[in-house]
């Protein structure tokens, strides 16, 4: 899989993501190239485990493991557990959790999530574990509580500027929106160009 992370890195983001999940047509097995500092390590797993989730954070310097499948509250207390003994490095790491939405979201079951991870997010329900390449009902989100702050993610592209530059004004606590498949020539390669019209445009 081709890769182009230095010129996204170019740009400044604040995350950049990498996929560890077989499963996935991005799937990543190489080396992280050299990125500054500022920009934070995203691991994206889905069902892994704990040893897992540590070596990698380990082998990649992770700042950010992003749970993408079934994972269950006592498995992040575990997974926070491990990360005193694991990690070599003084340095916070968060967990982000993530669930799939459609056209309804019943966010109770967020509740036993709330002591255990940093930060939700919110992703379209579909077939796959992400990559599904639309959005998913923000009108859902008006029932958002929670005070924890969310990544919006899911099929986000350039036609969604305006609606993204309504919903930011909301006042919901909305992290940062993670942006991918639309955002690709193939699986891995980021439109350059496109991804600075969308930080202009925002």
């Amino acid at each position: 899989m081709k890769l182009n992370t230095a010129e996204v890195a170019k740009l400044q983001p604040d995350y950049l993501g990498f996929i560890f999940y077989e499963g996935s047509k991005r799937n990543f097995e190489g080396t992280i190239s050299e990125v500054p500092k500022k920009i934070k390590r995203v691991g994206v797993f889905v069902n892994a485990s704990v040893e897992t989730i540590s070596e990698k954070m380990k082998t990649h310097q992770l700042d950010v493991v992003q749970l993408h499948g079934d994972e269950t509250p006592q498995f992040c207390e575990q997974l926070y557990a491990s990360f005193p003994q694991e990690l070599e490095v003084e340095k916070s790491i968060e967990i982000w959790k993530v669930f799939g939405i459609k056209d309804t979201f019943d966010f109770n079951v967020l509740q036993p999530y709330e002591t255990v991870v940093d930060k939700f997010l919110f992703d379209t329900k579909g077939k796959e574990k992400g990559g599904n390449g639309y959005t998913f009902d923000w009108t859902v989100l008006n029932d958002y509580s929670s005070t924890k702050p969310f990544i919006l993610s899911g099929g986000i592209g350039l036609d969604e500027v305006e609606h993204l530059k309504a919903i930011l004004k909301t006042g919901l606590p909305i992290h940062a929106i993670d942006v991918n498949s639309k955002f690709e020539h193939q699986p891995g390669l980021k439109n350059i160009d496109d991804l600075k019209k969308l930080q202009h445009d925002l």
